[in-house]
């Protein structure tokens, strides 16, 4: 069973240059291939995304505009990570109740998935969650 104390933040190499800087993830940053990319923007300061956990999908999350916060949840336990700089990632692996929420202007969250779209892999009921994670 994944609890929250299995979340990373991930850093990310950073090679800075008077030009502008670069963040890179190549094959060996995450523990798993990359199967989906996708992105959330134009999120209002108000409105909460996520509110789900995934069976077998990991995803890691980045702000690489602005900033957001992610709540956590394992069934017991819960915390808040705030992310705002676009060379450090939160590892979410499967498993695990987030919520997004707290969105600056112009914050663009990036999301790279270990799979492709399966709305079987969604857990998007709460009480559901709990109950699964304390058979």
């Amino acid at each position: 069973m994944k609890t929250i104390n299995d979340i990373q933040i991930v850093d990310l190499p950073k090679i800075c240059d008077i030009r502008g800087n670069i963040s890179v993830i190549e094959n060996n940053t995450l523990p798993y291939k990359v199967e989906r990319v996708y992105y959330l923007f134009d999120v209002p300061s108000s409105a909460r995304r996520g509110g789900h956990s995934h069976i077998k999908q990991s995803e890691f999350l980045i702000a690489v505009s602005g900033s957001f916060n992610v709540l956590l949840k394992d069934g017991l336990n819960e915390t808040i990570v705030t992310l705002n700089k676009p060379d450090k990632g939160l590892l979410i692996p499967n498993g695990i109740w987030r919520e997004l929420e707290n969105f600056s202007s112009g914050a663009v969250c990036l999301v790279l998935a270990s799979d492709v779209y399966s709305e079987d892999d969604y857990i998007r009921d709460y009480n559901k969650f709990v109950a699964l994670k304390t058979k």
